[in-house]
């Protein structure tokens, strides 16, 4: 009998037994290997509770990081392109970085796109967080939106950044991310929180 779909929204097939819950794994401690100036990677001991075995998980330990969606008056989208040493090429991105210790997300949003574009706004709200990754990173990812962005700031760019820096209508951006031209999954899943923001201002 095929899998039929729940009121939930949950395949489950009515003559089998459901399937066991996964077990929440007991953490016995943790060591840093190796520290960088990003992140530390650490070794993080674990134990089953019902298997009773021990296993050591690697993870990456980073600071919260932020993207910003950033809407000029016009609805253009501000973006951002440089070379990533993870993919050995070009990204187109919006801004974002490393919030500071401390930080809070809309501040730490401002911030990063002031320094990465020059641009500024107004309004900055938190749209939607994600986790980075949760297989291997501890960290999270805030999304914020900011309207009415101009550009108005001198760039203040990192040591090694160098960034170009551009605006697109943001059907266009949208259209960019269904062809692929922008593959960044931090980038695609803000352009998801800020959709039904976007539907809303374009009744307006």
């Amino acid at each position: 009998m095929p899998p039929e779909l729940s009121s939930r929204g949950a395949f489950f097939c009515p003559m089998n037994k459901p399937e066991p819950k996964p077990s929440r794994w007991d953490k016995l401690g943790e060591s840093i290997l190796t520290r960088t100036r990003i992140f530390d990677l650490r070794t993080a001991h674990y134990r089953h509770p019902v298997r009773n075995a021990e296993r050591d998980f690697y993870v990456v330990h980073s600071p919260d990081w932020v993207n910003v969606i950033a809407l000029t008056p016009d609805h253009q989208l501000v973006l951002v392109r440089q070379f990533r040493f993870g993919v050995d090429d070009f990204s187109i991105e919006i801004p974002g970085g490393v919030m500071d210790l401390g930080e809070e997300p809309v501040a730490a949003g401002l911030r990063e796109l002031r320094e990465e574009t020059g641009y500024a706004g107004q309004n900055a709200r938190i749209i939607g967080r994600v986790h980075s990754n949760p297989a291997i990173l501890s960290n999270a990812c805030h999304f914020v939106f900011v309207e009415l962005a101009v550009r108005s700031e001198a760039l203040q760019w990192d040591t090694d950044e160098e960034i170009e820096v551009v605006t697109a209508p943001v059907d266009e951006v949208f259209a960019m991310a269904h062809s692929r031209q922008i593959t960044h999954s931090l980038v695609l899943d803000a352009l998801f929180y800020f959709w039904p923001y976007w539907l809303e201002i374009k009744k307006g």
